[in-house]
């Protein structure tokens, strides 16, 4: 079951159709970053037009943010950009056999657009969960090392999507870096998990990760569960991609690669401080004036802490 989160809150949302995912640095992973003397939500915010393109050089102004209907009060933004860690969660069962040149193309798509400071991890599964990189190894930036990860089990066997997805949110858990996203490669299905959906979804509304799903299951016209995996998505703020060929699917990494760097990052601490784990609901527009407004693409929202003897 979901570990709760730290009295800080730091929540990803997305603004606009798509994101994009980096690499990762070489070293010893630290605690998350959050405060436990703050109440603080930090929201990581991309703003798109109404044709797809990344909007820039936003101010603070423009953004409004709204939690069950209240009006909040930003009280830190920065628009630079920042250092990601991503998780590439990849099938690795017995749909996957033929489709290893895929999935090291999709690895190169994510190191071309890494940054030095960036933090990246593997996770391979069939109906086991295994994290690719050598135990030595928490993040990587090496280009190399991450498509050798994906590599080195051969693929076989049954899926068990909802473990690695949370074992996916667990280990991004111990990045340094505050923006979290996490890449998931299925076709949706599960046939082997220990954690119920439930269980998944759960771990995914109290974490502070983006997920995006690219769904396999258009490649060979299987039934698969796009249904979950859109959920799964959605309620981060991430997209579920739905390619119908391989080199679309190369194409759908490539393009969450390159625009998880843009955004914006928002705190507010919450007008409703109560520790009750109850979910609040989340709006994030941008209002610039003269334009249409840009399209908004946001997480649901997110559970509140509970206080420390209800955990």
């Amino acid at each position: 079951m979901a570990t709760t989160l730290p009295r800080a809150i730091c929540l990803t949302l997305l603004v606009g159709s798509v994101v994009r995912a980096a690499g990762g640095l070489g070293q010893e992973p630290a605690p998350p970053i959050f405060s436990s003397e703050s109440d603080l939500v930090v929201l990581h915010v991309t703003v798109f037009d109404r044709h797809g393109d990344s909007v820039a050089h936003l101010n603070r102004d423009v953004f409004h943010v709204v939690e069950d209907g209240t009006p909040q009060t930003i009280s830190m933004f920065s628009g630079e950009d920042a250092p990601v860690a991503v998780g590439l969660v990849v099938d690795n069962s017995s749909s996957m056999l033929t489709r290893r040149g895929m999935v090291m193309a999709g690895v190169m798509a994510f190191a071309e657009s890494s940054k030095p400071e960036d933090q990246a991890f593997t996770i391979v599964f069939n109906e086991h969960v295994r994290r690719g990189l050598p135990d030595t190894v928490a993040f990587t930036s090496n280009a190399t090392l991450l498509q050798a990860s994906l590599a080195a089990i051969p693929p076989g066997g049954m899926t068990a999507l909802h473990d690695a997805v949370i074992a996916g949110l667990d280990q991004l858990d111990m990045a340094e870096r505050q923006k979290h996203v996490l890449v998931v490669l299925s076709d949706g299905d599960d046939n082997a998990s220990r954690q119920r959906e439930d269980d998944m979804l759960h771990r995914a509304e109290r974490s502070n990760a983006l997920i995006y799903a690219v769904s396999t299951a258009r490649l060979d016209s299987s039934v698969g569960n796009e249904r979950l995996l859109r959920k799964l998505a959605r309620s981060t703020g991430g997209e579920l991609y739905t390619p119908r060929t391989e080199r679309d699917v190369v194409a759908a990494f490539a393009e969450i690669a390159g625009n998880i760097r843009q955004g914006y990052t928002i705190g507010y601490v919450p007008t409703n401080a109560a520790h009750d784990g109850s979910y609040r609901k989340l709006i994030v527009r941008a209002l610039v004036p003269g334009i249409r407004p840009p399209v908004v693409h946001v997480r649901d929202g997110y559970l509140a802490p509970l206080h420390p003897h209800e955990r």
